[in-house]
C-alpha cells in the first residue's frame, strides 16, 4: 500500500492534465475533421500500437492478449467505447462548458452507487455539502446558457448515464481482475474497444468526404489527439486503481478549470462571465470533497493508501 500511496499524486496529476488538454484537443480535431468514430478510432487503435511497440522493446510490461482476459475486458471496451464516443458527439453539438455541468453532478450518483456496490461508505455531510454545491453551480450555468441546443443536451444526457456505468464497472474491474501492470489494462481496453469502430466510419459517407478532405494541419490535430490518449488512458487506469470510483469522478472535475481557461482563448463558444463564475463555483466545491473510507465488512484496503485525503496532488 506503500507504493500506492505515493504514486498517487503522480496517477491523480498525470490524469488532471491529460483530461483537460485532450478534451480541448478533440474538440479541435473535430473541428478541423467532422470525422468523430476516425478520429476515436485513431485515438483507440494508435494507444494499443504504442503501448506493444514499447512493450516490444522492453520499455514497459504489457500483459498479453489471452482469452479469458478479452471475456472480462469486452464489457470493459464496450462500456469505454460508449462513454468516449457520446462525449466527442457531445462536444459535436454542444460548447465545452455545456457538457461539463453534466459532468459536475455525476459525483451524486457515483457516490451512491459506490456505496451499493463497491463497499464505500457514503460521503460525510462535508463532502455531501460539496456535492450538492456542484449541483448547484451547475444549474446556475444551466439558466445562463446562451448556446442551448437541444440535439447537444440529448447527447450529453445519454453521455450522463453511460459515465456513471462507466465509473462504477471500471472500478470493480481495477478491484477483480488481476493485471501484470497498468499498461496490460491500457492495452486491453484500447484494442478491444478499436475493434468496432471500424465499421462505423467505413459506412459513413459524411466522414469519408470529411477524411478525403483532410488537410495536413487536421492530420496533426489527429496525431496529437492520439498522442494525448495513450497518456490519458494510463493515468486513468492508475488513478482508477489508487481511488474510489467517487473520488475518480470528482477529480476528473476539478482538472476542467484548465480546460475552461484554454476553451475561453481558443473558441468563440463559450460560456457568460456568470456562467464561468458559477463553473468555478463548481471546481471550488469538488476541490473541498474528501473520499469516503470503506465500511468494515469491504475486503479491499486501499484505505490505507488514500482514503479521506485531499484529492489535489501535492
Amino acid at each position: 500500500m506503500a507504493s500506492l500511496a505515493r504514486s498517487t499524486p503522480f496517477a491523480v496529476g498525470g490524469y488532471m492534465l491529460c483530461s483537460a488538454t485532450l478534451l480541448i484537443s478533440n474538440k479541435y480535431a473535430i473541428y478541423k475533421v467532422a470525422a468523430p468514430s476516425f478520429i476515436l478510432f485513431s485515438q483507440l487503435m494508435g494507444t494499443a500500437i504504442v503501448v506493444k511497440a514499447f512493450a516490444a522493446m522492453g520499455k514497459i510490461e504489457c500483459d498479453p492478449l489471452e482469452k479469458e482476459k478479452c471475456k472480462k475486458f469486452l464489457p470493459v471496451a464496450l462500456i469505454f467505447l460508449a462513454t468516449i464516443f457520446s462525449n466527442m458527439k457531445s462536444l459535436q453539438y454542444a460548447n465545452v462548458e455545456t457538457f461539463m455541468v453534466f459532468r459536475f453532478s455525476t459525483p451524486l450518483v457515483v457516490s451512491i452507487a459506490d456505496y451499493l456496490f463497491l463497499g464505500r461508505k457514503l460521503p460525510s455531510a462535508r463532502s455531501w455539502a460539496c456535492l450538492f454545491a456542484l449541483l448547484v453551480g451547475a444549474f446556475g450555468y444551466a439558466i445562463t446558457d446562451s448556446a442551448f441546443h437541444f440535439k447537444g443536451y440529448t447527447f450529453c444526457a445519454v453521455w450522463y448515464c453511460i459515465f456513471c456505468m462507466d465509473q462504477i464497472y471500471l472500478k470493480h474491474i481495477v478491484d477483480t481482475v488481476k493485471m501484470q501492470s497498468t499498461w496490460g489494462r491500457v492495452f486491453y481496453s484500447n484494442f478491444l474497444a478499436s475493434v468496432p469502430l471500424v465499421f462505423t466510419f467505413i459506412n459513413d459517407a459524411d466522414e469519408i468526404a470529411a477524411l478525403k478532405g483532410m488537410s495536413f494541419s487536421a492530420a496533426i490535430a489527429v496525431f496529437v489527439s492520439v498522442a494525448l490518449g495513450v497518456g490519458m488512458s494510463y493515468f486513468a487506469w492508475m488513478a482508477r486503481e489508487a481511488l474510489s470510483a467517487a473520488s475518480f469522478t470528482v477529480v476528473g472535475n476539478i482538472c476542467k478549470i484548465l480546460t475552461i481557461g484554454v476553451n475561453v482563448l481558443l473558441w468563440d463558444k463559450h460560456a457568460s462571465p456568470i456562467g464561468i463564475a458559477c463553473l468555478m463555483f463548481c471546481l471550488g466545491a469538488a476541490g473541498l470533497y474528501k473520499q469516503a473510507p470503506l465500511r468494515a465488512d469491504s475486503k479491499d484496503s486501499d484505505d490505507s493508501a488514500c482514503g479521506g485525503a485531499p484529492l489535489l496532488p501535492k
